[in-house]
């Protein structure tokens, strides 16, 4: 189709009308040209709106055109690629397996202390408790050197996982490097099995399962400093099952060696300390959630050490040693809430457990052969609330109570034992913190340390945590 330009209809008027031309008047003439004008005007705006089509179906055409080019390509390169990969896959399925292909996830936990204690922390005790043995007390006063952690972990295949933790110490001056976490578990077993097989945390308790860097405090509550040395861990084995409900169930059960408190090193098949524990979880609608758990610790010592009082013919302290039955059960808690279920800006969580520990034995008295029947019933518990009032900066306080019990020893004079005196020790707690992101931590913790009878010791510990390397997400 093809339209006339202003010029040409113009032209082809004037043509056509040659006498009108000629003769018409001034009044004729304007009327002529008004008229050729608003025709003008009209057939210009018809053209410039079919030109503004033309050239969007232009365009339209040529980027259908195009589209088609760049995914008939695309299509061509994800061909291409896919037989690149397999045969990469090929390629590495055929090649023997070498030392580069140990590419294991690595991660580092740097932590290091500032502290000020009234108490000398080389003396601390927990009164009224049987010594754990375990890392319980603080660190030392001014610059010290946390618990880093060193960790390992890989697929070992499609069946297994490899875990490795070690932590970063010193003691009495001197670097030391233990052994925290060595074991395999299944990725494989059907119907929500999960096996662990090493060593291992226990899964008992809630805080028990959780490394020193994920806790909300700078140490451990006195309940776990008196009846796990401030954390159980054993050599063994694992087993846990998560139901397939809509509630989160957990139920699992370890057999271990039972070397360590409250068990005792020993030289003998089988295991020494068994445990079993169950855990269910689930919403409180879209802001909340929350946990609930409880747990049982058996364990067979046999001839646990431990050092109490003075020999007052040689000056040197006395070694006892218990030898019986323990069993302890705890139940715990926790309660999460942030808005519609986003923690980043605000969060608060409320967290609790409650140990109770029941010991039937024999109780050796200064080595010297005598035994005497001994019984305790002890209990402790804590309580702790922390809250993230704005993005990176959280405030918490915790609670922290001992009841000893009072100790049955048989015929033995309760004075002979000192530390096992009738005594309730009690701590209570305050920190801020502050997280400039999920990799670092600074923390300003201060305490009320009252677990030595009548020398309540004020603390202030000044921390920081950071984290290198890959990093898993923290447990519920």
């Amino acid at each position: 189709m093809a339209f006339l330009r202003p010029a040409a209809l113009c032209v082809a008027l004037a043509a056509a009308f040659p006498a009108a031309a000629f003769a018409a008047s001034d009044a004729d003439l304007k009327q002529l040209r008004d008229q050729l004008r608003e025709l003008r005007d009209t057939y210009q705006q018809r053209i410039d709106a079919l030109e503004q089509r033309l050239a969007a179906a232009e365009a339209r055409s040529a980027s259908a055109s195009t589209a088609a080019v760049e995914a008939g390509t695309a299509a061509s390169e994800a061909i291409r690629s896919v037989a690149e990969v397999r045969a990469t896959a090929d390629s590495v399925a055929r090649r023997p397996a070498s030392a580069s292909a140990f590419n294991p996830a690595v991660s580092l936990i740097i932590d290091s202390k500032l502290t000020r204690f009234q108490r000398d922390p080389s003396a601390y005790r927990i009164d009224g408790f049987i010594p754990s043995g375990g890392e319980i007390g603080p660190p030392r006063k001014g610059f010290s050197l946390g618990e880093s952690e060193l960790a390992f972990s890989a697929n070992v295949d499609h069946l297994f996982r490899g875990n490795a933790r070690f932590a970063l110490a010193e003691d009495g001056g001197a670097g030391v490097v233990e052994v925290e976490e060595v074991n395999v578990e299944t990725l494989a077993l059907p119907s929500g099995l999960k096996m662990k097989a090493g060593r291992f945390l226990s899964g008992v308790g809630y805080l028990n399962q959780q490394h020193p860097h994920e806790w909300d405090f700078s140490d451990a509550p006195l309940a776990y400093k008196a009846f796990f040395g401030y954390r159980l861990q054993n050599d063994g084995v694992q087993l846990r099952w998560v139901a397939p409900t809509e509630l989160f169930l957990e139920l699992g059960a370890e057999a271990a060696n039972g070397g360590k408190f409250p068990g005792a090193e020993r030289n003998a098949n089988g295991a020494g300390l068994w445990t079993a524990f169950a855990h269910l979880g689930g919403d409180i609608g879209e802001s909340s959630a929350w946990q609930v758990g409880v747990s049982h610790v058996r364990a067979n010592p046999r001839a646990r050490g431990f050092e109490d009082g003075v020999d007052p013919a040689t000056g040197a302290a006395l070694q006892h040693s218990f030898s019986g039955s323990s069993q302890t059960w705890i139940a715990d808690f926790v309660y999460k809430w942030a808005p519609s279920g986003n923690a980043s800006d605000t969060h608060f969580k409320l967290q609790g457990e409650y140990l109770m520990r029941r010991e039937t034995g024999e109780l050796n008295y200064g080595g010297n052969g005598n035994d005497y029947a001994a019984r305790f019933r002890q209990s402790g518990s804590y309580l702790q609330a922390v809250y993230q009032f704005m993005p990176h900066w959280r405030v918490g306080v915790r609670g922290d109570w001992l009841r000893s019990g009072t100790a049955d020893l048989g015929g033995l004079d309760p004075a002979g034992l000192p530390i096992l005196a009738g005594y309730n020790p009690t701590r209570q707690t305050a920190m801020v913190d502050w997280s400039p992101s999920e990799f670092s931590r600074l923390r300003l913790q201060l305490a009320r340390d009252k677990s030595r009878d009548g020398e309540a010791d004020n603390q202030i510990w000044l921390q920081y945590v950071m984290s290198l390397g890959a990093h898993g997400a923290h447990k519920f």
